[in-house]
């Protein structure tokens, strides 16, 4: 990397151009690293925050605002490029980019489902990947195709040859909010192109990619990864970064099953909370990270339980995140078919047809009813 004094270095892990005078500001390194760096032309360029990160595991704060999101997204509708959209299928109310569909302009979207290595061998992916496609369309955004992948595994191969087939020679923007696997599935893509491992910075907490990033492609357009879009209403905003892998899942997830009769209910922890109102005794079948807590109580005790063991027994959040942590608002839903009551982040419960329930959540979460995946 031979480089004058003054050309503009980046960070190869987070984007952001490197500086020496602010260490709260994106893309700080200390004066005599610069140095360095500068002198040496096969060093990789890691800003301070970045190395802590890959090396400690530590991340360091910094500001970017919404403003900086805006001015991201309405800079898609301005290229002629293929967009890749990143949802988390764990999450996707939590991951859709609120008004993606009135940024992108006229350019095509593909929509990735990512982290389908975490879910049941008995979901119905051809289901999910349906269900995906509607969700999608229901908040205005028609994908040209859909597919399910896992960075994590590396199964980036009808990725890359769906990014083929609608790239007709543009660039590719790979957008998403943040924590939803996009910078390890841009790396999966790297070394999958290139043999070179983990070049950008991931990590389990949010916004770790702080400006875009180009990888050159070999007919002279770039694959852009863009940084993470934050989603205030994310259940992973509303805990501790040390429980983010239980609204992560990085195994895959083994279900719970309960017999309930009506007015009994099941806690998810302090996070989410489902009751079965009225019908038939039935089984309901729990799909969430398999360290998640679960406890079941009476309905007519719930709200008094919870009261009293909120940041205790029922845990996260914790005691030092109470004062932050929204009240769990309401949802009652009476499905006609064998349904899932999917609390956005964190899992979801099947329920039988004919059951009347309620789910909560953080105020701000969704918690929505889909046809059952299983």
């Amino acid at each position: 990397m031979a480089t004058s004094e003054t050309e503009a270095l980046y960070c190869i892990g987070c984007g952001a151009k490197l500086q020496t005078t602010d260490p709260k500001a994106p893309g700080y390194l200390p004066a005599g690293t610069m140095a360095k760096a500068q002198a040496d032309p096969d060093g990789e360029l890691y800003c301070q925050r970045c190395f802590r990160l890959r090396h400690y595991n530590d991340i360091q704060g910094v500001s970017l605002t919404d403003d900086d999101f805006l001015r991201l997204l309405t800079a898609l509708g301005q290229s002629d490029a293929l967009i890749v959209n990143v949802v988390d299928i764990f999450d996707f109310d939590g991951s859709v980019i609120p008004g993606l569909h009135r940024f992108v302009g006229d350019n095509p979207v593909i929509l990735v489902g990512n982290k389908a290595d975490v879910l049941p061998k008995s979901v119905n992916q051809r289901r999910l990947t349906q269900w995906l496609s509607h969700a999608a369309h229901e908040q205005g955004l028609r994908p040209v195709a859909t597919l399910l992948t896992s960075a994590k595994k590396g199964h980036v191969e009808d990725l890359l040859a769906t990014i083929e087939e609608y790239r007709e020679g543009r660039d590719v923007y790979v957008v998403g909010v943040t924590n939803t696997g996009k910078s390890t599935l841009i790396n999966q893509i790297i070394r999958h192109l290139t043999g070179e491992q983990d070049v950008i910075t991931t990590s389990r907490f949010p916004g770790t990619t702080l400006d875009r990033i180009e990888i050159p492609l070999a007919d002279g357009k770039s694959l852009i990864d863009t940084p993470g879009i934050i989603h205030h209403h994310q259940m992973a905003h509303y805990i501790n970064k040390a429980d983010l892998n239980l609204v992560a899942p990085t195994k895959p997830i083994r279900p719970t099953v309960y017999q309930l009769n009506p007015g009994q209910t099941i806690f998810l922890a302090g996070l989410a909370r489902f009751d079965f109102l009225a019908g038939q005794r039935s089984g309901f079948t729990v799909y969430a990270d398999n360290q998640l807590l679960l406890h079941r109580t009476k309905l007519e005790n719930a709200d008094a339980f919870y009261a009293k063991h909120v940041g205790d027994l029922l845990q996260p959040p914790r005691p030092a995140d109470l004062a932050d942590f929204p009240p769990l608002a309401r949802f009652e839903f009476t499905p006609k078919q064998k349904s899932d009551l999917v609390f956005a982040g964190l899992g979801w419960i099947v329920v039988p047809a004919g059951q009347t329930v309620a789910g909560y959540a953080p105020t701000g979460v969704a918690v929505t009813l889909r046809p059952a995946l299983i």
